[in-house]
């Protein structure tokens, strides 16, 4: 993987002086410019950038929101209201927060389904795939206090049924309400607390995601063909290769992003939450935000409260146990036929799950939701061991150079394939 990268050299006095005492530079340099990456990267790796770039604009917004809100639950509801009505530009700066939300959810699952596509879980990146659960993890915390805090009916019911099931956790739960809490019920203490974990879990998500690419730049980045860096020209430089791919998913995605803020900021939203909060009167259906559903789903399949409980963090947790639970030394499915079968079935099952969640528990969709958490969780504990040991992978191509220009093809110093015609210049 060194074949491409460069030590970086200051030129100046002033860089020859700094880099010796602190080499920032020099590690920025081989960290984002020289650092070699698979060739035959596709879009889908452009997420990790997305996800940095969401991340980023979750806390700017958030931080300035919070120069505006009253964390009280007499006054939060009104001084949301607040923000949109009488802050300048402060209707732009939620719709952003409430919609950055959604969007940081919707690239973090093309983000994890990649991973789990593309075997990307599998040694030696197993550390970097468990700091990643972890990023999901907290980014569920994160998301969820998030969601109380405009003090409306469902952010308000939202966080009473959430409280109480923790409450099923054997021996720690009561604490972990009363903690939450503050007190007898859902109130004020308890959204001045949610307010500070919201406060601070973005900046802890910051420092995991930091350990994150961290590990990513030790291991070296997987490709679609699974298949590790040979030589120099199955690699080349981050930048600008890589870069320039990332600036252009980027600005791609927030033009999606924006039409969300602009169109339609309140359709992934709930309309009660547009209702100040009323311990009195309980909507005639609670659900949390649509990135919850699928878990949602999973904690209503099961009739027994713990036992609930266990499946719905079982189903998170279940994601770190993948590297031990594939058997299959191929990483990526474009080359297993059969698991891959297996992998749309699964997709398809979260999908499911998501609008299962979004129905009334009762009748035809409770049964629905069991089977598919049946199958759920059956992807790990049986077909990724199973399928791993009785299935004949497709052959893997030599090297990534040769999946990409073809077997017996070599690629000369401009780049192009030996034997292949240069497109004729247009100059004169």
């Amino acid at each position: 993987m060194s074949a491409h990268a460069t030590t970086y050299v200051p030129k100046s006095r002033f860089a020859k002086w700094f880099e010796a005492r602190l080499p920032i530079v020099g590690l920025v340099h081989s960290s984002f410019i020289a650092f070699p990456v698979p060739r035959n990267l596709n879009y889908f790796w452009t997420f990790g950038a997305i996800l940095i770039v969401m991340l980023a604009s979750q806390i700017v917004t958030g931080v300035w929101l919070a120069m505006h809100y009253q964390p009280s639950a007499t006054e939060a509801f009104n001084s949301v209201e607040h923000i949109m009505r009488d802050v300048n530009y402060g209707w732009l700066l939620r719709y952003m927060h409430a919609n950055g939300a959604s969007m940081f959810f919707i690239a973090v699952y093309v983000h994890m389904f990649r991973n789990l596509y593309y075997g990307s879980y599998k040694a030696p990146r197993e550390v970097l795939y468990i700091l990643g659960v972890i990023i999901y993890l907290l980014m569920m915390a994160t998301a969820f206090l998030g969601y109380t805090l405009p003090w409306g009916q469902m952010s308000f019911w939202g966080a009473t049924v959430i409280t109480n099931i923790l409450a099923a956790i054997p021996i720690v739960g009561d604490t972990i309400q009363s903690l939450l809490w503050g007190g007898y019920s859902v109130g004020n203490p308890t959204i001045n607390r949610f307010f500070s974990l919201h406060y601070l879990l973005p900046f802890m998500i910051a420092g995991v995601v930091v350990l994150h690419v961290w590990a990513l730049h030790v291991t070296g980045q997987n490709n679609p063909t699974g298949i590790p860096i040979k030589t120099g020209k199955d690699a080349v430089p981050f930048t600008p290769y890589a870069t320039i791919k990332d600036v252009f998913a980027v600005v791609v995605f927030f033009v999606f992003f924006a039409y969300w803020i602009f169109l339609q900021p309140n359709y992934l939203g709930h309309a009660d939450n547009y209702i100040p909060a009323n311990p009195a009167v309980t909507p005639a259906h609670i659900v949390p935000e649509w990135y919850f559903l699928p878990f949602y789903a999973i904690l209503r399949a099961v009739p027994d409260k713990l036992g609930g409980v266990i499946l719905m963090f079982g189903a998170v947790i279940i994601l770190a146990l993948a590297p031990w639970l594939d058997t299959s030394r191929v990483r990526s499915a474009n080359y297993r036929p059969i698991y891959r079968q297996f992998f749309w079935v699964f997709i398809f099952c979260c999908f499911l799950l998501g609008w299962l969640g979004s129905k009334p528990p009762e009748g035809g969709y409770v049964l629905a939701s069991r089977i598919a958490t049946v199958y759920y969780f059956a992807h790990f504990l049986i077909v990724m061991p199973l399928v791993g040991l009785f299935e004949t992978p497709k052959p893997l191509p030599g090297s990534i150079l040769e999946s990409v220009t073809g077997p017996g093809k070599q690629v000369g110093s401009s780049g192009i394939p030996a034997g292949a015609t240069a497109a004729p210049s247009t100059k004169g």
